[in-house]
């Protein structure tokens, strides 16, 4: 067997250390191919700021999982299948999810817990705009809806939320923050589509539908 070309022994090199808890040596690894799995993950979003969040939640799966890489392999062709199976995976739960939003958000639970933030949640206290605000969370990539659901419906704080979502806090309040803008950004727009009465938004579910992933 051929000695290994100097950039395989590098990344061995890299890869141990970073077993052996050198939290560098991971650095280096998430620098040098973070917009190889960027790409991977765009490509099955269509969007930048849910790739991004995509690509976060690949490398920490990729950490977990980087004893089981076979060094015999090679680690980019390796960390690229790993990145792909993982969008499939996501790629499918957002349909699941998406199939689901109906029977899994009652929006007869849909009354907003922590006004005092002033989010786009704030006075939904009827029926008819509880209604319109299940319509809307349907719309939201399912990162973003967990944490606002988490933050405003449920009341948790980002420490919880963070703790639950296995996310840096820094990142559950980005997330909150991005959710709630695109959030009053749907509502805003299934109200001017007619779909802020219980009737109507009813006869209007089968037309409005979430966006592509």
């Amino acid at each position: 067997m051929s000695d290994p070309s100097p950039q395989t022994a590098a990344i061995d090199e890299t890869i141990e250390r970073c077993l052996q808890g050198d939290q560098d040596a991971w650095v280096d690894i998430v620098r040098q191919y973070s917009r190889r799995v960027f790409n991977v993950a765009y490509k099955f979003t269509g969007k930048h700021d849910e790739a991004e969040d995509l690509t976060q939640d690949i490398f920490i799966k990729i950490f977990k999982s980087l004893y089981t890489f076979d060094r015999r392999a090679n680690f980019q062709t390796w960390l690229i299948s790993v990145s792909r199976n993982l969008c499939i995976d996501h790629y499918r739960s957002v349909r699941k999810e998406r199939e689901t939003i109906a029977r899994d958000v009652d929006s007869r639970e849909m009354s907003y817990a922590s006004k005092s933030d002033g989010g786009p949640l704030a006075g939904i206290e009827r029926a008819d705009q509880r209604e319109l605000l299940r319509l809307a969370l349907g719309q939201l990539a399912p990162t973003l809806r967990s944490a606002v659901l988490l933050r405003d419906i449920q009341d948790l704080s980002y420490q919880e939320i963070a703790t639950h979502l296995h996310l840096p806090e820094g990142t559950v309040k980005s997330r909150i923050n991005r959710g709630r803008s695109e959030l009053a950004r749907q509502i805003k727009r299934l109200q001017a589509a007619g779909l802020s009465t219980p009737r109507r938004s009813v006869a209007g579910r089968r037309d409005v539908r979430p966006n592509g992933v």
